[in-house]
């Protein structure tokens, strides 16, 4: 009967036996891991990562000229809008656009209809307001004009030399001069035109003189003062050098930039308005390292900057703050007075990773020992 049972219940009795088999597995499995973690005699391996080997070069920093460098722009050192002063008809064009012209000489001359007339009759009246004048002033001595009368032809006169003196400025408003030595940028006249008071006759320039404008910033603008020596170079590759003559007192609204201004001698005519240039200003004095521009590398910011090692073999980066850029390489400020520069392998390191330092001079000693031995 009860070997009937077990025949019957046969699958049953076999998966509860398997269930307590593996559960049995399963905890002495555990109960291994909690003794070999407890155990005083398991000794725990930690692994190193493994260390990036980089080159290096260890070099001090040099006393230098910190230079602000902006681009800017040429422009002429003045610009005027002439216009017509008198009304008039165009009889005569003195200049041709784009034409060097010396001060005074004539740009354009409007036709004098009866100005000549009217100055020659302002002239008589002056004569005779003169004379009416002298005669009064003898009859006063003998009292036969009262001061009354002798007032009223003081007034007459000088009424008349007021009505000369705006013949003359109207004879000599009709012709347009260069107002200083400079170039005539565009006329709008043509022979022929009628022009009235306020009207644009030409755009003058003074082209003798150029000024390079940029902008500087907040930092940088309490470095500038007027009167300092600085150079600019132009986009055709060409170095000129002048003085600063203004720095804006107040900052752009919207970039928060001052402006500053370099006046440069263009007596030859040579260089041309209106080109991009990159201005460059000394600064102040300090220590920076000379470092190629291939060293420069990103941070995750997108800072510009070099990555050094410290003592303790750690990367570290360092944001870039350019000194002095020529041809021999980049001035980099805010270093270690003794900074070891990583030359090789920058770009497969981050700041905070151990690194194996390698320096050139072993390498450098090295590769010499190795071409050595193989020459002979």
């Amino acid at each position: 009967m009860k070997l009937g049972i077990f025949e019957q219940h046969r699958s049953w009795f076999t998966s509860a036996g398997i269930a307590m088999l593996v559960t049995i597995w399963l905890l002495s499995g555990q109960a291994d891991e909690d003794e070999s973690a407890n155990s005083p005699h398991t000794v725990a391996h930690n692994v190193d990562a493994p260390r990036s080997s980089v080159r290096v070069r260890t070099q001090s920093a040099e006393e230098v000229m910190r230079t602000i460098i902006v681009n800017g722009k040429t422009a002429p050192a003045r610009v005027v809008e002439l216009s017509a002063e008198t009304d008039g008809r165009v009889e005569h064009i003195g200049a041709a656009r784009g034409a060097d012209v010396n001060r005074s000489e004539v740009i354009v001359r409007l036709d004098q209809r009866d100005r000549s007339a009217r100055l020659a009759q302002a002239e008589a009246t002056v004569k005779q307001r003169q004379v009416e004048y002298e005669g009064r002033m003898r009859l006063k001595s003998e009292s036969y004009v009262s001061e009354a009368q002798l007032q009223e032809a003081i007034a007459l006169l000088e009424a008349a030399k007021t009505e000369l003196t705006r013949a003359r400025l109207d004879l000599d408003y009709m012709t347009i001069r260069a107002p200083f030595d400079g170039a005539l940028q565009s006329r709008f006249v043509e022979i022929g035109d009628f022009v009235k008071v306020g009207d644009p006759i030409a755009t003058f320039v003074d082209n003798r003189t150029m000024i390079v404008s940029a902008n500087v910033s907040e930092f940088d603008a309490r470095f500038v003062k007027p009167g300092q020596a600085a150079e600019a170079r132009l986009a055709t590759g060409e170095t000129v050098r002048g003085t600063v003559r203004y720095v804006a007192p107040v900052a752009d609204a919207a970039t928060r930039t001052f402006v500053v201004e370099l006046e440069v001698d263009n007596s030859d005519g040579m260089l041309r308005a209106g080109g991009t240039a990159e201005l460059r200003i000394p600064a102040e004095r300090v220590y920076a390292h000379r470092i190629s521009p291939s060293l420069l590398t990103l941070d995750d910011a997108g800072n510009i900057g070099v990555k050094i090692v410290n003592d303790k073999g750690v990367v570290e980066f360092v944001v870039a703050d350019i000194a002095l850029s020529s041809s021999d390489g980049m001035w980099i400020a805010g270093l270690p007075k003794t900074a070891t520069i990583i030359t090789v392998g920058q770009g497969y390191v981050t700041a905070g990773s151990m690194v194996i330092a390698v320096a050139e001079d072993d390498i450098d000693t090295a590769v010499a020992a190795k071409t050595k031995l193989g020459n002979r």
